[in-house]
């Protein structure tokens, strides 16, 4: 969404108080959350004021004697027993700063706009240029609870929400350092999305932080309404199939990507953390695999690499060997195969692409559906489905079986963006080993293979640490090796690495 608005001139506030508000009402005209409540103060009550805020953005039970507070603490503090005026206000603010909570002073209409829309309440004074702006109780979120597309056996539950300074706050509790970074900054000139992007300093590649900073220049034209927006910034190919890019809502797996040397990416109003830059590797693994033993963690690890073998090639592997390669199956397999496809119309390519074509119908049916139907709707619907193909003879029972043990393949991959990679690769697959058999077969994953080595994100080598290969970082891949060999902290693995290279001279 390109946004060639220009931004609108400066209009600074005046002393008038009655100009200021005819301005405000004509630029929030028709705006009816927006409130703008007259009162007055002083010992005969000749000073005008004026409180202006958003009704649906902040709890004005708890915030609305807010400068009555602030005009009994000028006269406790002070000890003036002077008539309150604008300039006696204006004086203690700059001067002191005082008040029970914090504040800013707005100079300028336009900032004033913001901050109201922000859920500030902004006080205009008569006979003053400026206006103050206190930051008030917002209305209710989400509370922070499990993630709910992360769920964990062992480790922590806590998942991020909606509020941005939530999620930061959860984050600052897991990495009590200096060196972590947070940077702010605002995209569109409509929606003003608040976004943050993190780091530690001591850990992270300069080169990839470069050039992060140089792909998202220019975003601030641009509405953001999600965290997933900003991948197209940050991507270095937008066609293929393989995310650069992965997302989390474990405060858990955020700190340990930052320890890692990623960079976390936040906009407010999402709960997604961006994590960037994404390698091939960290798709199969989770957060969880550091809270379980070593044997159980390989094992699982292991057992995804299978899933995601089976996910990518069964169906293609079955076309394959039954269209072109019938000799490499055993007979009394191959009799059952036969046996099982008599009757069938369909060559097995037909076949296949039709029960595929089903099957993602019914998850995408599960998932768009309210999570008690939908649940229920692709249970049934991929049984009823199931056996009426076969009684019509439209499908075989072995390939039911085959379609059926790809698509619980497809959920052992804990991320749900590769497995959508695999769902859309699939089919190329099943399309060359139709043509060309296992040589198909094998040309499309030398293709695939070619593809992921020439990948990068964020500049990096998308298969790193195998190519190039850095045979240390092995100890975390396919299988994990005991914690205490690799789990150190940044600034102690260069001493260590240090120690050793003085060692060995």
């Amino acid at each position: 969404m390109d946004v060639s608005i220009a931004k609108p001139p400066l209009q600074h506030i005046c002393s008038r108080l009655a100009e200021n508000q005819a301005r405000m009402e004509s630029e929030l005209s028709n705006c009816q959350d927006i409130h703008f409540e007259a009162w007055t103060y002083g010992a005969d009550q000749q000073h005008e004021a004026m409180t202006v805020y958003c009704s649906s953005l902040v709890n004005m039970n708890k915030n609305h004697f807010i400068m009555h507070t602030l005009l009994e603490m000028i006269h406790h503090q002070t000890g003036i027993s002077a008539p309150i005026t604008p300039k006696l206000i204006s004086d203690y603010l700059h001067n002191h700063g005082g008040s029970t909570q914090p504040f800013c002073l707005i100079t300028t209409l336009n900032d004033a706009y913001d901050y109201i829309l922000e859920g500030y309440i902004v006080i205009f004074l008569d006979e003053w240029d400026q206006a103050i702006g206190y930051p008030t109780e917002g209305p209710a979120t989400r509370l922070v609870t499990e993630p709910v597309n992360e769920p964990v056996v062992h480790g922590p539950r806590e998942g991020t929400v909606e509020n941005m300074e939530t999620n930061l706050g959860m984050l600052r509790q897991r990495i009590k350092n200096s060196q972590f970074k947070i940077e702010f900054f605002t995209a569109g000139s409509e929606i003003k999305s608040k976004i943050a992007f993190g780091y530690l300093k001591h850990v992270v590649n300069p080169e990839v932080l470069a050039e992060f900073r140089n792909r998202i220049k220019g975003i601030e034209q641009y509405e953001v309404l999600e965290t997933s927006y900003i991948e197209d910034w940050i991507e270095d190919s937008h066609y293929t199939p393989f995310p650069q890019v992965r997302y989390t809502e474990r405060t858990d797996s955020a700190a340990a990507a930052l320890l890692d040397g990623k960079i976390i990416v936040m906009v407010e109003n999402s709960p997604m953390i961006l994590i960037c830059p994404a390698l091939f590797v960290e798709f199969l693994g989770t957060g969880e695999d550091y809270y379980v033993r070593t044997v159980f963690a390989s094992f699982i690890r292991l057992l995804r690499l299978i899933a995601f073998t089976i996910a990518l090639t069964l169906p293609s592997i079955y076309i394959a060997l039954s269209t072109f390669h019938p000799e490499l199956i055993p007979t009394v397999l191959l009799l059952a195969i036969l046996d099982t496809r008599e009757g069938i119309p369909f060559a097995a390519f037909v076949e296949a692409l039709i029960m595929e074509f089903l099957f993602e119908l019914l998850r995408e049916a599960g998932i768009r559906l309210p999570r008690p139907v939908g649940s229920a709707v692709s249970i049934v619907g991929a049984l009823v489905i199931g056996q009426a193909a076969i009684m019509a003879k439209i499908a075989s029972p072995i390939m039911v079986i085959v379609v059926a043990l790809t698509g619980i393949a497809s959920f052992a991959i804990p991320h749900y963006d590769i497995a959508i990679a695999i769902r859309v690769l699939r089919f190329p697959f099943m399309i060359a080993s139709a043509l060309l058999g296992g040589f198909g077969l094998m040309a499309i994953a030398l293709l695939t293979l070619l593809h992921l080595t020439c990948l990068q994100a964020l500049g990096q080598p998308y298969l790193s640490s195998f190519a190039p290969l850095k045979i240390r970082d092995l100890r975390d891949m396919f299988i994990r090796v005991p914690l205490q060999y690799f789990l150190r902290s940044p600034r102690n693995r260069r001493i260590h690495r240090r120690g050793r290279r003085d060692r060995i001279s």
